[in-house]
C-alpha cells in the first residue's frame, strides 16, 4: 500500500546537506523496492564540452565529498582530467511511497592512493581481475578477446593477491551545492537546495519552486 503523501518541510531537514543525504540514503537502502541506493548518474563535460552521463556506484560519502572509482583511461576519467567538475544525480523511485532525487555538484579531486588501495582490496577477486583485464572505453575486437585478457590476468595472479592496477583509482566530488527533491501530487514537488557560503554552518538552504 502506498504511503500517504506528506509535504517535506524545512523544519525536518538537517542544517548540513551530507547529514540530510545520509538520512535519505539510509531509508533508500532499507527500502526493498530500491535495487541499488548507491547508483547515481555521473554528469561530466566530454570532448568539445559536450555533456555526458553514465551510471556509477558511489562507494563512500562524508563531509569531504562523494567518492566513486574508475579505470583512469575511461571516457569519464579523461573528461574529469580535462574539466574537473561534475554532477551526481541519485533517483530513488520505490514501487510504493514517495519518489526522491538528490543532485550534487562541485569540483572533483582524486582520492589518495591509500584510499584507492583500501577500496580495491575490498572488491571481489573477479572484479579485481577485471580491472586489470579491461581497457575501459577502448574498442576491442570481440567478447572472446576480452575473455582471453581475463584468463591471462587470472594466470598472472594465480598464486598471490591481486594488487590495484596503476590505471585504476577514484574521484571525489566536493559538494558546493546539494539539492533534495521529493515527489508531490500534480507535479507540486518539494525542492530544497543547499549552497556553500561563508557563515557558521558553511551552508545556506533555500526552498525552490517545483
Amino acid at each position: 500500500m502506498a504511503e500517504a503523501w506528506r509535504a517535506l518541510s524545512a523544519a525536518e531537514l538537517s542544517p548540513e546537506p551530507v547529514e540530510q543525504f545520509r538520512r535519505w540514503f539510509a531509508q533508500a537502502v532499507d527500502d526493498p523496492g530500491v535495487a541499488l541506493a548507491e547508483a547515481a548518474c555521473l554528469s561530466t563535460l566530454g570532448p568539445d564540452r559536450t555533456p555526458e552521463g553514465r551510471m556509477v556506484l558511489v562507494k563512500r560519502f562524508d563531509a569531504h565529498g562523494f567518492v566513486f572509482y574508475s579505470n583512469l583511461g575511461s571516457n569519464k576519467a579523461r573528461a574529469l582530467h580535462q574539466h574537473a567538475r561534475a554532477g551526481l544525480t541519485f533517483h530513488w523511485q520505490p514501487p510504493a511511497g514517495r519518489g526522491r532525487q538528490v543532485r550534487v555538484r562541485g569540483p572533483v579531486t582524486p582520492v589518495s592512493a591509500a584510499e584507492a588501495d583500501a577500496y580495491f582490496a575490498s572488491r571481489p577477486r573477479g572484479s579485481r581481475i577485471g580491472a586489470w583485464a579491461s581497457e575501459q572505453s577502448r574498442e576491442i575486437e570481440s567478447r572472446q578477446a576480452l575473455e582471453a585478457q581475463v584468463a591471462a590476468c587470472e594466470r598472472r595472479f594465480a598464486d598471490g593477491p591481486v594488487p590495484r592496477p596503476p590505471h585504476w583509482s577514484g574521484f571525489r566530488i566536493v559538494p558546493e551545492a546539494v539539492e533534495f527533491w521529493q515527489e508531490g501530487p500534480f507535479r507540486l514537488h518539494d525542492r530544497f537546495v543547499y549552497c556553500r557560503e561563508s557563515g557558521p554552518s558553511g551552508w545556506v538552504r533555500r526552498r525552490l519552486s517545483p
